[in-house]
């Protein structure tokens, strides 16, 4: 399973939270079935956002990435997300870039735009017959996306508008690396097919992240690296976890509506609630975060705690089956829940005699759904 990582400039918001919580689930559901899983995750440590951020703060960009994948980490520990075998960041996998850029030139699938000043390198879109099946949409909605989301449509010397940046010539001001086809630095889409491609190879299982990265990125990875390995599926599974908005609006940097997984930490907020509170909702489901959200999840977390520390409590056997069934049906939490809150009424309204069935419940949730039941620690 690759997962795309953050752009480490800014602090975890609840968006990614629920991203890499959807990925948690499909690790643990596979560690559950005894697969030996290899989860491998990557960092975008090179990135306009993060440059622009740096200088913005004054700010060394190496120093403020390290800052922020470490807070990350920290997040994601609290929230109990099993961390991937490898976490790579793009600059740890340049090598692996300019070997697959120098791969795609060599086969016709890549070419160098005719600018002596700044000589990028770029992706020809209509490289693999099949480029468009992993999003399905046609081009006009490819354009507008392509656009939206940092690509560079009207750039001089494309033969598509489509054709997507592999290596940018180096700038003044901006880092850059060593290689047969000039001094650069890679594009967004390359770095995580040569991160896949060289940590897991082709047709893996799973590929994944958020919706938003449908297309252009996740398209144009798979094309990258089908078009250099001659596989005609990069992934068997492409999936998406759905956004988490605030008053109707997805959670954005530049609408300021961002809802930190830090703040809510420093709040007081235990991480088991906002884990909680992010499994109510179907992970592919845009879906509203609020303090109803929260208020429900920490009831909800209260009375699972009360019912697992009951002396005994009723059979277990079926709850944890239909758990498993329901994360197994596309990882549907809610169904889940929802059969977790109707052991959890029996429990505490009728009890039960199986002395061991309270401790078998909150093995299950801790171990399926990461959701610590014992009392938190201070």
């Amino acid at each position: 399973m690759y997962v795309c990582g953050i752009t480490p400039y800014d602090a975890t918001h609840l968006g990614h939270a629920a991203t890499y919580l959807a990925f948690d689930l499909i690790h643990r559901l596979w560690r559950d079935l005894e697969h030996d899983v290899h989860y491998v995750q990557n960092v975008t440590d090179v990135d306009d956002p993060l440059f622009e951020r740096a200088n913005r703060d004054g700010l060394d960009w190496r120093e403020l990435a390290a800052r922020e994948v470490a807070l990350y980490r920290d997040d994601m520990t609290a929230l109990r997300v099993l961390p991937p075998r490898e976490y790579v960041a793009a600059t740890e996998a340049i090598a692996e870039v300019v070997e697959l850029v120098e791969k795609m030139l060599a086969a016709g699938v890549a070419y160098v735009v005719d600018d002596p000043e700044f000589p990028d390198v770029y992706f020809r879109a209509d490289a693999t017959t099949q480029f468009g099946y992993e999003s399905g949409y046609d081009r006009d909605t490819m354009l507008a996306l392509f656009s939206e989301r940092g690509g560079d449509p009207d750039r001089p010397g494309k033969t598509d508008q489509l054709d997507a940046l592999l290596w940018r010539a180096a700038r003044s001001g901006e880092p850059s690396w060593p290689s047969p086809f000039g001094p650069g630095r890679p594009g967004w889409h390359v770095e995580c097919a040569a991160i896949a491609l060289s940590r897991i190879g082709s047709g893996l299982d799973i590929q994944g992240g958020g919706s938003d990265l449908i297309f252009p990125h996740h398209e144009f990875t798979a094309a990258h690296a089908e078009s250099a390995s001659g596989e005609r599926r990069f992934a068997r599974h492409y999936v998406h976890a759905g956004m988490i908005g605030w008053d109707g609006h997805k959670m954005s940097k530049s609408r300021g509506n961002l809802v930190l997984v830090s703040g809510l930490r420093a709040q007081g907020v235990e991480p088991a609630a906002i884990r909680l509170g992010l499994l109510a909702g179907h992970y592919r489901a845009d879906r509203d975060w609020g303090p109803h959200v929260l208020q429900e999840a920490e009831t909800r977390l209260q009375r699972w705690r009360a019912a697992t520390t009951l002396p005994a409590g009723p059979d277990t056997a079926d709850v944890i089956a239909r758990v498993r069934r329901y994360l197994a049906d596309d990882l549907d939490t809610p169904k889940a829940i929802a059969a977790l809150d109707g052991w959890t009424t029996d429990a505490l309204e009728y009890g039960g005699h199986d002395a061991d069935a309270p401790r078998a419940v909150a093995t299950a949730v801790d171990a399926l759904l990461g959701v610590e039941l014992s009392a938190p620690r201070h």
